[in-house]
């Protein structure tokens, strides 16, 4: 009986029609050491349908033997194309989130994109030009759906998927610059108003691996660069345990 979840997380594989050949050896023996894959966006580099062919040729392995679940990041909407992408990546057999859950083993699993703003009192406010209002107001939206999606998820825990942070202490390492860019405190309050075992996110290539919420929910940081640098010689994927109670494993469901 399955007492233990193993969830692997890592993001930002940014696929380019140069990468065939190369992703699918980072999973060689993921199936092995992990029973979830999630993947925190930037899936693509340029959010290009061909680019989007080869990652799912590059995991089709992966996916046929477990569930690998994924959000869709910011280079994933360069081309315009990320509806396709949604639709590709499903067919492929990928777990695609955009406010909507998947659950297993008594565990839900919700995410979205995320976006940016910044972080506590240094955030973005809706002032001035109708340009910043839109930014923020984009920004308060990612959150709702959020928010929404976990009050969808009735399970005993819930995980959440996203590639911008919702914190500063996991882009910290980054330049002090751009941290306005690398995520929102709205997806922290989203966060800090359900219970959330624990919140994985990409796209800073240069952050710190681990933080923690208000609440003290776990948050990591498992950009590929990153995870590469911290896992030196070793497959590059954070990998987590949650303890589940083996009577909620049996038939996986979306909500």
């Amino acid at each position: 009986m399955k007492n233990v979840l193993r969830i692997a997380a890592v993001g930002d594989l940014h696929c380019r029609l140069s990468s065939k050949g190369q992703i699918a050896p980072l999973f060689a023996r993921l199936s092995e050491q992990a029973d979830v894959l999630l993947l925190c966006g930037d899936l693509t580099d340029y959010g290009l349908l061909e680019e989007a062919r080869i990652l799912a040729d590059e995991l089709k392995d992966v996916v046929a033997r477990i569930p690998t679940i994924t959000v869709l990041g910011n280079h994933d909407f360069e081309s315009g194309k990320q509806v396709e992408l949604l639709h590709l990546f499903s067919d492929a057999g990928l777990i695609l989130l955009d406010g909507n859950c998947y659950e297993t083993c008594g565990i839900g699993f919700t995410g979205v994109k995320g976006f940016a703003g910044g972080f506590d009192r240094r955030a973005l406010k809706p002032w001035g030009e109708s340009e910043i209002k839109a930014f923020v107001e984009e920004s308060r939206q990612e959150a709702a759906r959020l928010e929404s999606s976990l009050a969808l998820l009735s399970t005993p825990q819930r995980i959440v998927l996203l590639h911008y942070s919702p914190i500063r202490a996991t882009v910290m390492g980054e330049s002090p610059e751009i941290f306005p860019f690398l995520g929102s405190s709205e997806l922290e309050a989203a966060l800090n108003r359900h219970a959330v075992r624990a919140v994985f996110h990409g796209h800073a290539h240069a952050g710190s691996p681990e933080g923690h919420t208000q609440r003290n929910v776990p948050v990591y940081n498992v950009a590929l660069p990153l995870m590469r640098k911290l896992y030196a010689g070793q497959p590059p994927y954070r990998i987590v345990e949650v303890t589940v109670n083996p009577d909620h494993c049996g038939s996986d469901t979306t909500c």
